[in-house]
C-alpha cells in the first residue's frame, strides 16, 4: 500500500523497524519477532540499511521476504553512501518488480573501519537521493503510477551533522520541496522536542505526516548504546534517576524503560501525532506490552468490524 494511502486513515500509524539478521541465531529471532508482531497488524515495517556490501544484500532479501510470507507492508532503507546512479536504479527496479511501494531515503552514515570517501558518492545529500527516486517515478517503471512513496528522516533533538537548527531545518524542507511524502524521525525521550520540532517544521511551511520514533529502554547496556546509535540522544533527567535506582535489576530497568515510552506514547496520541514508530531491535517483547497497554489490536479490531 503506497504511504499516502496508509496516512489517510483518520488514526495514526503504528510502525515497527527491523534490521537484517547476520547470523542463522539472529534470522530465527528475528523471525520469531515478525511472527509474534504480524498479528498486531502494523501499518507498515521499515528495515534497514548498512553500509557495507553483505549488509545491503541482506536488506534486500529481507524485504522481499517479508513481503512475500507475511501480510506485513515492508519500507525498505535506502541510502546514499558508497552508490553511484546506477546502483541504485537496479534496487529500485528490483523492489518495483516485487511490489515493494515505498521507500525511506536517508543521508547514511559511512562504513565502520573501511576507508571511505564521499565524493565519489553519486549522491551527497539525501535531497539528490529524494530527486532520484521522484525521477525513477515519473519513468513508469513502477506498477503503480504513483511510483514509490518516499520517506525521510526528521531530528527532534537536532541533525548531529548539522548544529545550526536553522540550516537543518532549510535540508529538511528542500527534502519536502523535491518530492517527500513523510517524515519519520529520529528516536527522543521529551516530547517536549518533537512537539517544538513539529511546530518549526509547520513555519516552515512543511505539512507532511511526521511520524515519530520511540525507542523503549530495556537494558543498561542498551541504554548507554542508544546516545551512539542515535548520534547523541538527550535523557530526560527524571528517566535518569529512575534507571539509577534500579540499575542492578535487569527486569526493573526493563519496566521503567517501557513505562516511561509508554507515557511518551499517551502524550504524543494525546497530541494528535501522525504515527509512532517503534525501534525494536528485533525483539518484540517491549513493543507488545506497550501496544497491549495502549489497547492498540482492539482498537484495529474494532475498526475492522465496522
Amino acid at each position: 500500500m503506497h504511504i499516502t494511502d496508509i496516512m489517510r486513515k483518520d488514526s495514526p500509524t503504528f510502525s515497527f523497524e527491523f534490521f537484517p539478521p547476520q547470523t542463522p541465531e539472529a534470522a530465527e529471532t528475528l523471525y520469531q519477532t515478525i511472527r509474534e508482531l504480524e498479528s498486531y497488524m502494523p501499518d507498515f515495517v521499515s528495515v534497514t540499511y548498512g553500509a557495507g556490501g553483505s549488509t545491503r544484500a541482506l536488506t534486500h532479501d529481507l524485504v522481499e521476504r517479508i513481503k512475500t510470507t507475511t501480510k506485513l507492508n515492508p519500507i525498505p532503507h535506502l541510502t546514499c553512501v558508497c552508490h553511484r546512479e546506477d546502483e541504485i536504479e537496479a534496487i529500485l527496479l528490483r523492489y518495483a518488480q516485487s511490489a515493494i511501494s515505498n521507500i525511506l531515503a536517508l543521508g547514511g552514515d559511512p562504513p565502520r573501519g573501511l576507508p571511505y570517501d564521499k565524493a565519489r558518492d553519486s549522491f551527497q545529500h539525501a535531497v539528490d537521493l529524494v530527486k532520484f527516486i521522484r525521477r525513477f517515478n515519473e519513468s513508469g517503471a513502477h506498477p503503480d503510477p504513483r511510483g514509490f512513496g518516499i520517506g525521510v528522516a526528521g531530528f527532534p533533538e537536532g541533525h548531529p551533522a548539522t548544529p545550526n537548527r536553522l540550516v537543518e531545518m532549510e535540508h529538511l524542507k528542500a527534502k519536502v520541496d523535491a518530492g517527500a511524502d513523510y517524515i519519520v524521525t529520529q528516536l527522543f525521550f521529551d516530547n517536549r522536542d518533537f512537539l517544538d520540532y513539529r511546530e518549526r517544521c509547520a513555519l516552515a511551511g512543511i505539512h507532511l505526516p511526521i511520524i515519530a520514533g520511540i525507542m523503549p529502554i530495556t537494558s543498561m547496556s542498551g541504554f548507554k548504546r542508544i546516545a551512539e546509535l542515535a548520534g547523541g540522544a538527550r535523557f530526560p533527567a527524571r528517566l535518569l534517576r529512575a534507571l539509577q535506582r534500579c540499575e542492578g535489576d535487569r527486569k526493573m530497568v526493563s519496566r521503567v524503560g517501557v513505562h516511561f515510552a509508554l507515557e511518551q506514547c499517551h502524550d504524543l496520541l494525546d497530541n494528535d501525532v501522525a504515527g509512532i514508530h517503534f525501534y525494536t531491535l528485533n525483539r518484540s517483547d517491549a513493543t507488545r506490552v506497550i501496544f497491549d497497554s495502549l489497547g492498540i489490536p482492539r482498537l484495529r479490531g474494532a475498526s475492522a468490524a465496522l
